[in-house]
C-alpha cells in the first residue's frame, strides 16, 4: 500500500469517526450508524492492503 493509499484511508476513517461522534452527541442515530459503517468500510480496506502487501514480500 503507497502512502496516499493509506492517508486517504485514514482520512476517510477519521472522517467516520467524527460522524459517529457527532451522531452520539446529537442522538442521532442515522448519524452515528452513517459514521460507522464508513469507518467499518476503510478500516476493512486498510486490512485488505496489509495483507496484500504481506504476500507481496
Amino acid at each position: 500500500m503507497n502512502a496516499g493509499d493509506k492517508a486517504k484511508h485514514a482520512a476517510k476513517a477519521a472522517k467516520g469517526k467524527a460522524k459517529e461522534m457527532a451522531g452520539d452527541a446529537t442522538d442521532n442515530r442515522d448519524l452515528q450508524a452513517e459514521g460507522q459503517a464508513e469507518k467499518s468500510k476503510e478500516d476493512l480496506k486498510q486490512a485488505g492492503e496489509k495483507v496484500k502487501d504481506a504476500f507481496k514480500d
